[in-house]
């Protein structure tokens, strides 16, 4: 558990489209066997430490004669920013998909000391 010890809380949080391969035949919707993208997100304020973050897909669109495989997370947390992954495999087809997401942490003060 993460335990915030002040009442300096941030939430950001934001939604972001990762790709639409169904247009210019991408490897999500044309290819097969495990794929993954990436995609950076940058605060718009520094956290004090890393925040905890969380990842949800609010758009996916998926071809109905295959199986549908989604694994979202968020990766490589930083005070700054951190990276959405998504990752799919088999025969799943996925011709978009769009991923929100929030961070809450510890901000920083301009009170605190940096020793």
């Amino acid at each position: 558990m993460k335990k915030l010890s002040t009442h300096r809380i941030g939430v950001e949080q934001g939604d972001s489209t990762l790709f639409s391969d169904f247009q210019d035949g991408g490897e999500m919707w044309t290819g097969t066997g495990p794929r993954e993208r990436r995609k950076r997100v940058a605060f718009s304020e520094a956290f004090a430490q890393p925040p905890s973050v969380q990842c949800s897909l609010s758009m996916w669109d998926m071809a109905q004669a295959s199986n549908q495989r989604a694994d979202i997370s968020a990766e490589s947390v930083t005070e700054k920013g951190f990276e959405i992954v998504f990752r799919t495999w088999g025969d799943t087809r996925v011709a978009r998909a769009r991923v929100a997401w929030m961070a809450i942490g510890e901000l920083a003060h301009e009170d605190d000391w940096q020793v």
